[in-house]
């Protein structure tokens, strides 16, 4: 049975986090608190134990107490923040060997990441090891058709309009059997970086 206190923790730390403006990585260098691990907390799917609790608040600047109710008891502010990116545009980021475009590449501290992916990889082969960022994500084929793998999952096949929502922080495979793809691949956090 989950505490209260197992509930506060994922929207505090999160809350804490995006005010420092940094990243689940920063936040896991300064804590020493593995992405995977924030990530899941941040989600409310893992609880943790006292010895990264109080390197959290040591890389946080703050006191169980703080982290646990006057961080976590103020609702946030509406930001009003907006990016346009327009056909082409974007930040160029690499998931695996597809190329991508990261909309929003100019907002910091954003909730999820879209990124348009042009899949090109026919093979397992082709594609190398799987992709791994922390966190969720869904992917929405916009072109073509996309065979989605996981270890976690027989390969399934994606057409135009299929989407499937999915652990990215277990690693998977975007392949195009038939030829190359366009997908919109939306994931939890800052999870894609600069190519």
């Amino acid at each position: 049975m989950r505490s209260r206190l197992s509930d506060k923790l994922g929207p505090a730390l999160r809350k804490l986090r995006l005010a420092r403006g940094w990243s689940l990585a920063q936040l896991s260098e300064e804590s020493g608190v593995p992405i995977s691990t924030l990530s899941r907390v941040e989600l409310g799917q893992n609880a943790l134990n006292y010895d990264k609790l109080v390197r959290l608040c040591r890389a946080l600047e703050v006191d169980l107490e703080g982290l646990m109710t006057r961080e976590a008891d103020g609702a946030a502010a509406p930001s009003g923040r907006r990016s346009v990116t327009k056909a082409g545009d974007g930040g160029s980021v690499r998931i695996g060997p597809a190329a991508g475009r990261a909309a929003a590449a100019d907002l910091l501290s954003k909730s999820f990441s879209p990124v348009m992916v042009e899949v090109t990889a026919q093979t397992a082969d082709a594609h190398g090891p799987p992709a791994t960022h922390p966190g969720e994500a869904y992917l929405l084929v916009l072109e073509g058709a996309v065979e989605f793998r996981s270890h976690l999952y027989a390969p399934l096949a994606l057409a135009k309009g299929d989407g499937v929502y999915f652990d990215a922080a277990s690693g998977y495979v975007l392949l195009a059997p038939s030829g190359p793809a366009r997908v919109l691949l939306v994931a939890t956090g800052e999870a894609f970086a600069a190519a």
